[in-house]
């Protein structure tokens, strides 16, 4: 039995279908509204958090649409009344999305996407919004940490066997905009243009019938400047075939078991005796940010992350919401409106967003407000954060992989350098509202 491969506006949670509805009947559903998206809090531990996802939401966004399919099915299943089948049919997302650049560093309450259209329209993108950027930002959170830890040294991203299919693809994506060099994943490079990586497993060593033999066949078919997994038997024995199969010119031996930094350092000596000095040295084995941190002072040249970076290493949620904060009144004004209760409190009205920076180009507050913004008395004291995503339904933001890649990298150096530490600790910079 096959089973049906529904639009993004399936992905989706019953309740936004049946609000549709409701409002429909009552006669507030062509309401304008803004909604926003933000966290309360960071995950605990955090410094800061990572916007990804922005690039795949845009790009989904036209074919959130309700087809012949998708409205048999909901008629079917007497989800929604036949009035609202019928608007369903016609639905597109007319409004406007503003929001931070993907890539972009934020804080606890920080505006990350702004979603503004009648209610109907834009109160049906929650849960798809919600979604991908809840899952994007968790990796890219994680990643950034990693890379963090890692000081320069490449991070590569293998960990597709370890979450869904299309989850592994996302998140290869999201890594490479927090700074990993590369992922194992083909589907990332033929989507993304990500570099991909791979060579072999301890299964192709235990194909042969010696290890030596499994080298030699891997360096005629790759070439010397493969990576040879050497510790399917005894390390020592290992590296010793690796150079006899391959010379002093290998490109990398990899090690994925034992203690890594005891093995990361006879194995440096090793290829150094060998006369193998330009071989690297790449450890895989469920690493973290804390286990990169740890391999700091070991001779390793690269570090393979899989399970801990796609489930968040500890945080596999971002945590965001998608809030009304504004909705139009019988005037035709723009009334702010929000939850208060007492722990889940949020602010009404739409909100501008600045990082401010001191002298030095480091950031000290993240400024949040509804009304007129504060001038600088430096031309480069403010950076405003927000840009336009969709106008008028149409997608107008034309950043790539690439983009979002260098404007992490930006703003992460601006913040102050306590946002490196990977202890317990407050957000990297206060959010204050103006």
């Amino acid at each position: 039995m096959s089973v049906p491969r529904f639009r993004p506006s399936l992905l989706t949670d019953q309740y936004e279908l049946t609000m549709v509805q409701a409002a429909l009947a009552g006669g507030a559903a062509q309401r304008r509204c803004v909604f926003e998206v933000f966290a309360r809090r960071l995950p605990d531990g955090r410094r800061y958090g990572v916007v990804a996802g922005t690039g795949r939401l845009l790009e989904q966004l036209s074919e959130f649409r309700f087809g012949d399919e998708e409205l048999a099915d909901l008629e079917r299943r007497g989800v929604v009344d036949a009035p609202t089948l019928r608007w369903l049919a016609d639905y597109r997302f007319t409004g406007d999305i503003t929001g931070y650049g993907e890539g972009e560093c934020y804080l606890p309450g920080s505006p990350v996407m702004t979603v503004e259209g009648t209610f109907a329209e834009a109160v049906l993108l929650e849960t798809f919004v919600l979604s991908v950027l809840n899952h994007d930002s968790a990796i890219a959170a994680a990643a950034s940490r990693m890379t963090t830890a890692a000081n320069g040294r490449p991070c590569l991203e293998m960990g597709l066997r370890r979450t869904h299919e299309e989850a592994g693809v996302a998140a290869a994506r999201a890594a490479y905009i927090a700074g990993f060099a590369g992922s194992s994943v083909l589907g990332a490079g033929a989507r993304y243009g990500i570099p991909t990586i791979g060579t072999a497993a301890h299964a192709f060593t235990l194909l042969h019938d010696s290890e030596l033999e499994a080298f030699r066949a891997q360096v005629a078919s790759l070439g010397v400047g493969t990576t040879l997994l050497v510790d399917t038997y005894d390390v020592t024995a290992g590296v010793e075939h690796a150079i006899e199969a391959a010379g002093p010119e290998l490109g990398a031996v990899r090690l994925d078991s034992g203690d890594l930094l005891e093995q990361a350092q006879a194995v440096r000596i090793q290829l150094d005796k060998l006369n193998a000095t330009g071989t690297r040295i790449v450890v895989t084995s469920d690493l973290d940010e804390y286990a990169i941190a740890a391999l700091a002072a070991a001779p390793v040249d690269s570090y393979g992350v899989g399970t801990q970076l796609v489930t968040g290493s500890g945080a596999p949620t971002a945590g965001m919401v998608y809030k009304l904060v504004a909705r139009e009144g019988a005037d035709g004004t723009m009334i702010p409106v929000a939850k208060k209760s007492v722990a889940k409190a949020s602010v009404g009205g739409r909100k501008w967003a600045l990082r401010r920076r001191d002298p030095q180009g480091v950031a000290d507050q993240e400024l949040l407000g509804l009304g007129g913004r504060p001038t600088g008395s430096r031309p480069d004291e403010y950076r405003s954060l927000q840009r336009t995503l969709v106008s008028g339904g149409e997608v107008v933001d034309t950043s790539t992989v690439a983009d979002a890649r260098a404007l992490h990298e930006l703003s992460r150096a601006e913040l102050p350098v306590t946002a490196r530490k990977l202890s317990r600790g407050e957000a990297a910079i206060p959010t204050v509202m103006f």
